[in-house]
């Protein structure tokens, strides 16, 4: 899907760079020949998602597993479908980092959002239990007394494009 003239991954791209992203990993799942031939996304890292069609997990474990060996400390997740997500988000959840340890998350009025920070300590607790839809919910339930909210309801929103209707918001 395009937003303003270009793909939305260029939009999520952009505003993890923008909000203080050195390295970024794009995982690429349906049509991703087609996203490679129409989105320019210098500098990032592709990362094919055979398994795309079993859900959100798969692209989170995909994700996680290609920063093995990075010496990443934490890996920061934004979902393209959000483009009401910018860098002012993304810099308010990486200014909470403070050790692999972390687990921090945007809130929107109190509400667990995206974009979210996995500390690296959290990787393979995550991984095992990312599934189906659900990525790392069922985790971040699970250790929700660890996961620091910070607010950003104020420089974002946190609309999702999951439906027609939902095309409404890329005009």
């Amino acid at each position: 899907l395009t937003h303003r003239g270009r793909p939305l991954v260029e939009h999520a791209v952009a505003a993890l760079r923008t909000g203080g992203c050195a390295r970024v990993h794009v995982v690429l799942g349906a049509r991703a020949d087609e996203v490679r031939a129409r989105a320019s996304l210098p500098d990032c890292v592709l990362v094919d998602n055979p398994a795309w069609e079993l859900g959100m997990g798969t692209s989170l474990r995909a994700g996680l597993d290609s920063l093995a060996g990075t010496g990443a400390g934490a890996a920061l997740t934004l979902l393209v479908d959000q483009p009401g997500i910018g860098p002012e988000a993304v810099t308010r959840v990486r200014g909470a980092y403070d050790s692999p340890e972390s687990l921090v998350a945007a809130a929107y009025d109190g509400a667990r959002g995206h974009p979210v920070l996995f500390g690296a300590a959290h990787w393979a607790g995550i991984a095992a239990t990312a599934t189906g839809d659900r990525g790392a919910r069922a985790y971040l339930r699970e250790h929700a007394d660890r996961v620091a909210l910070v607010e950003c309801g104020d420089v974002a929103e946190a609309y999702d494009i999951d439906t027609e209707a939902d095309l409404a918001h890329l005009e």
